[in-house]
């Protein structure tokens, strides 16, 4: 039966090292697909994508600073190359677009367009094109936000999941090479283990006292 457990621990051992390794090699292909992916569209942080610029800049627009969430990491003037960056332009893109809305978000914007430019949901109040409402083009503006933001976000969590990939392969690569340490040093092979020593001097008989 020993031996049943030695080759079964050797096996174990295999197996794990094998998922370790592919999870390793799956976790850096997926992260140089991001890296790969990102640098294709050629994209760069403009100046004012820093937490303090466009704080600045949102506050001059007329918007409740108070209330909206900044982006913390400043990608002014550098490639967007990697998913944190991606995310972190995301941000800022959001940002950019309340300042063009006025901002309002695409849920809370009227659909029709009107001569005053303030928007409508009601139809007969928009302004007419050809026996039909005219759409507000404004909102527009979100729906390509909303579309480049997605992409971005995708390659953010794309970029986490490389890396748990990594992690987890390293954690299955050491288990894997402790098991078969474990395995081929003969670990099973002694019939005491750490637990039945531990009771045998928890219960073994004191010495009497010499007179």
């Amino acid at each position: 039966m020993r031996k049943l457990f030695e080759i079964g621990g050797l096996v174990a051992a295999v197996v794990l090292i094998a998922f370790g390794v592919t999870s390793i090699v799956m976790g850096v292909n997926g992260a140089n697909t991001v890296k790969d992916s990102l640098k294709l569209e050629q994209i760069t942080g403009t100046p004012d994508m820093t937490p303090a610029a466009i704080k600045a800049e949102a506050a001059k627009a007329g918007l409740d600073v108070a209330t909206i969430n900044f982006p913390t990491k400043s990608v002014a003037g550098l490639p967007i190359n990697t998913g944190d960056r991606a995310r972190s332009f995301a941000g800022y893109m959001r940002i950019h677009t309340l300042e063009a809305t006025g901002g309002v978000p695409y849920a809370l914007m009227p659909r029709y367009a009107t001569a005053d430019g303030k928007g409508t949901n009601d139809p007969t109040k928009a302004l007419q094109s050809g026996g039909r409402p005219v759409d507000n083009a404004a909102r527009n503006i979100w729906v390509t936000e909303t579309a480049l933001t997605t992409a971005l976000n995708t390659s953010y969590m794309a970029s986490q999941l490389a890396l748990f990939g990594i992690v987890a392969g390293v954690a299955f690569l050491l288990s894997g090479i402790g098991f078969a340490i474990l395995a081929i040093a003969g670990a099973l092979r002694s019939p005491e283990t750490a637990l039945t020593t531990w009771f045998a001097k928890r219960h073994a008989p004191t010495k009497a006292a010499t007179a």
